[in-house]
């Protein structure tokens, strides 16, 4: 078990989503109690056909519990049986519920997984585990813009993961906000990331997205990076997931 940052507060009832909101939940989906398990009982038999296609049991079990949350977070907003939403992707694959009151984007790596859900405007929400890159600097030179390489170039070497990441989980919220996928260069954009260093976010070729798409730092936990990204300023709340919720809200 990796320590939870103390960002992600347990509650008993799942809260009221109002129209100037966006929450964000973070989940571990190694959790080894039964009721933790019990998530996947929702899914749909493509959601199950896609999990069985996984190699490692790992893998099919993180998959299952992330879908199954997130299940069961959609409906408590929806106030639907969480086997209900039927889910439609956009043209670059980004996932939504069709006439919904809601949307949604989901991120997960190493034993946790990341879920953002708000009432207006699109989400974007991404989680980076640190781990060892034996061509960081060259993946950094080849998909980060050149203001980034510099500015990761300029960092002490035993801080450069952790800058490198924060840099990636960033620039990834920002791509799935926009909903445009591998479509979107992601050296066509500038984000900051190195430490103190407030979240900011830059289009050189369009200036006004800055002011539509705001840019958060999220306080992921030990040995983790994680950024949301929402269309127009939210009152963000974090919350640990733990348990299904009954359809009750607060």
């Amino acid at each position: 078990m990796i320590a939870l940052a103390d960002t992600w507060a347990a509650i008993g009832v799942q809260p009221q989503l109002d129209a100037g909101d966006v929450h964000v939940w973070l989940a571990d989906l190694d959790d080894v109690r039964p009721v933790a398990a019990q998530v996947t009982s929702v899914l749909s038999a493509d959601e199950i056909a896609r999990a069985d296609r996984f190699w490692f049991e790992r893998d099919r079990r993180h998959y299952s519990r992330c879908r199954g949350i997130l299940r069961h977070l959609l409906g408590g907003y929806l106030e639907v049986d969480p086997a209900a939403p039927v889910f439609s992707a956009g043209e670059s694959g980004k996932p939504f519920l069709p006439n919904a009151s809601v949307a949604f984007n989901v991120s997960h790596s190493g034993a946790y997984a990341l879920i953002a859900v708000t009432r207006r405007g699109e989400v974007g929400v991404d989680i980076e585990a640190h781990r060892p890159l034996l061509e960081r600097d060259a993946l950094a030179r080849q998909c980060f813009s050149a203001v980034e390489y510099a500015r990761l170039q300029s960092l002490p070497d035993a801080s450069r993961t952790e800058a490198f990441f924060t840099c990636w989980s960033r620039k990834e919220a920002y791509v799935k906000a926009v909903g445009d996928g591998l479509a979107y260069p992601l050296d066509a954009f500038d984000v900051t990331f190195a430490p103190g260093d407030p979240p900011r976010l830059s289009v050189p070729e369009d200036p006004r997205r800055p002011r539509r798409w705001m840019l958060e730092h999220l306080d992921a936990p030990a040995g983790y990076a994680a950024a949301l990204v929402t269309e127009g300023r939210r009152r963000m709340s974090c919350f640990g997931w733990t348990a299904p919720y009954a359809q009750e809200t607060v």
